[in-house]
C-alpha cells in the first residue's frame, strides 16, 4: 500500500489560496519532482516560494509557498508538506493529480488525524475535537472543542483511570495471593474509592445535555395554517428575506431550513407548509412533510393569526402538538385568550411585521433547554459516543459495588471493573477497536 497520502486541506471552490497537504515518507521526493529540485531539502517550518511545473509539458503551472514539517514534529508524526498555491480548482486538481502519478494516493476521510493518533501525536478524544472544531456553529461550541483538543477531557479522565486501575490491582492481588477474603475495612475502602470514581464519572455525564445543546443546537419547527405569518416570522428571526411572503395562502409548499443563533445555541429553523385540507397534490405532500417535521422537532412553535377568530384547523393543530414540546404565538394583534380556551399554554404575542415581541420569543425558545451547566465555565461532554461510554462506565462500577456488598468473589467483581476501565480507554482510544476507529474517522473531512 502506498505510504504517502495527499488531499486538499482547504474547502472546494475558488479562493485566494488553496492548500494541498502531503504526509508520508515520500513527501519530500514527490514535491521535489514537482518543483524540479531532485535534492529538495527545505528547512523545517519555514515557507519557501517555489515554481510548480507541469509534469507533461514542463511549463510552469503555478507558484506556491511550500512548508515542510519534519517527522516526528508534525501534525501526523510523519514528514508533512503543505503546498499553498493559488485557489483555482483547476490548478489544485492538477497538482493533486501529479502527486498521484508520483506514487502518492488520495487520503481517506480523517486519515491525517488517524495517522496522528497512530503515531501518538494525540489521543482519540483530541482527534474528535478537531472535527468538532471545524464543524462548530457558535463561539461557545468552538471553545469547548479547543478545550478538548488541548487535552482537558483526557486530563480529567486519567486520574479516574489510575484510581480504577489501583483498585483492580488490589483485587487481582487478593485473588492470586490471599487465601481468605479481604478484611472488611479494606472492602470498605475499596467501595468508598469506587463510589468516588462513579460519582466523578456521573458528574461528567450530566454535562452532556448542555454540551449537546451547544454543539448540535435545537430543531425548531414553525407550524400553522396557511397565511398566518409563518414565513414573515421566519424572515424576521433570520434577519433576511429567505422565505417568500405573499397574500396568497399556501405559498410555502415545502420546508425551508435555515440556521441562526440564540445566546450561543445553534437553532435550525424550519418554515413548514401551511396545515390544511387540500386537493392540490404538491401542497398535500408539503402538509404531510410538515406533520413529520413536527414529530422530529425539539420544539414546535404553533402560530395563530390574531386578526381572526380561532378556526377549526387552529384547534386541531393545538391538539396535535399537545404531547410535544411546544409553545403558541399569536401574530398580528391580540386574540381573545378566552376564545382560545388554552389558559395553561404558554402564549406569546408578537408582530412578525414590526418585530415586536421577537426577543421575548427567542428567550422562550431556548428557556426549556437551559441548564446550570450551559452557563458554567467548566468543560462539557458534547459527543454522544463519550456520553454513552461514561454511562456504561458508571453502571459497571455501581454494579461492582453491589457485588462487593453481596460478598461476591473478587473474580466476579473484577469483570465489571475491567469493563469500566475498557470503556474509559475507548474514549481516548487506548482500547478502541479498528472497526470503531474506521467509523469515527469516516465522519471527518478528507483533508483532516
Amino acid at each position: 500500500m502506498k505510504n504517502t497520502i495527499v488531499a486538499l486541506a482547504t474547502p472546494l471552490g475558488r479562493s485566494g489560496i488553496g492548500v494541498i497537504r502531503l504526509s508520508g515518507n515520500n513527501s519530500l521526493e514527490i514535491v521535489g519532482k514537482l518543483i524540479r529540485e531532485e535534492d529538495f531539502s527545505p528547512k523545517p517550518r519555514f515557507a519557501s516560494l517555489k515554481k510548480i511545473y507541469d509534469l507533461e509539458s514542463k511549463e510552469v503551472l503555478d507558484e506556491a509557498l511550500i512548508t515542510y514539517f519534519k517527522a516526528p514534529n508534525s501534525f501526523t508524526g510523519e514528514d508533512v508538506i503543505e503546498v499553498a498555491g493559488h485557489g483555482s480548482p483547476v490548478i489544485l486538481r492538477q497538482i493533486i493529480d501529479f502527486c498521484l502519478k508520483l506514487d502518492a494516493r488520495m487520503a481517506e476521510a480523517g486519515e491525517f488525524s488517524l495517522r496522528a493518533l497512530s503515531n501518538g501525536r494525540m489521543n482519540l478524544s483530541q482527534a474528535e475535537a478537531i472535527r468538532d472544531l471545524i464543524d462548530a456553529q457558535t463561539v461557545a461550541s468552538a471553545r469547548q472543542s479547543i478545550r478538548q483538543l488541548r487535552g482537558e477531557f483526557s486530563n480529567q479522565l486519567q486520574p479516574l483511570k489510575d484510581d480504577l486501575l489501583n483498585v483492580i490491582i488490589v483485587l487481582e492481588s487478593a485473588l492470586e495471593f490471599v487465601e481468605d477474603d479481604l478484611p472488611d475495612f479494606q472492602n470498605e475502602q475499596i467501595k468508598v474509592k469506587l463510589n468516588e470514581i462513579a460519582d466523578a464519572v456521573g458528574k461528567m455525564a450530566k454535562t452532556f445535555q448542555a454540551g449537546r445543546l451547544i454543539r448540535e443546537g435545537l430543531k425548531v419547527a414553525l407550524v400553522g395554517r396557511p397565511n398566518v405569518g409563518k414565513s414573515s416570522l421566519f424572515n424576521a428571526l433570520l434577519g433576511q428575506d429567505r422565505a417568500i411572503v405573499t397574500e396568497i395562502a399556501g405559498t410555502t409548499r415545502d420546508q425551508i431550513h435555515e440556521k441562526f443563533t440564540i445566546k450561543n445555541i445553534p437553532i435550525s429553523l424550519i418554515d413548514t407548509a401551511g396545515l390544511r385540507q387540500t386537493e392540490d397534490v404538491v401542497e398535500s405532500i408539503g402538509v404531510e412533510r410538515s406533520r413529520r417535521t413536527m414529530a422530529d422537532a425539539d420544539l414546535v412553535v404553533v402560530m395563530l393569526d390574531g386578526s381572526q377568530v380561532l378556526t377549526k384547523e387552529d384547534k386541531e393543530l393545538i391538539e396535535q402538538v399537545s404531547g410535544l414540546n411546544h409553545l403558541v404565538i399569536i401574530n398580528k394583534k391580540d386574540l381573545d385568550q378566552a376564545d382560545l380556551n388554552l389558559a395553561e399554554l404558554k402564549i406569546i404575542h408578537i408582530s412578525a411585521k414590526t418585530g415586536e415581541g421577537l426577543e421575548n420569543l427567542k428567550n422562550f425558545i431556548i428557556q426549556p433547554f437551559q441548564t446550570e451547566e450551559i452557563n458554567s465555565s467548566g468543560f462539557l461532554v458534547s459527543d454522544a459516543r463519550h456520553f454513552d461510554l461514561l454511562l456504561r462506565t458508571e453502571s459497571e462500577i455501581i454494579n461492582s459495588i453491589d457485588l462487593l456488598d453481596q460478598k461476591m468473589s473478587e473474580e466476579i467483581v473484577l469483570i465489571g471493573l475491567h469493563n469500566a476501565l475498557k470503556f474509559l480507554g475507548q474514549i481516548t482510544g487506548e482500547t478502541t477497536t479498528e472497526d470503531m476507529l474506521t467509523r469515527i474517522f469516516s465522519t471527518f473531512c478528507i483533508g483532516k
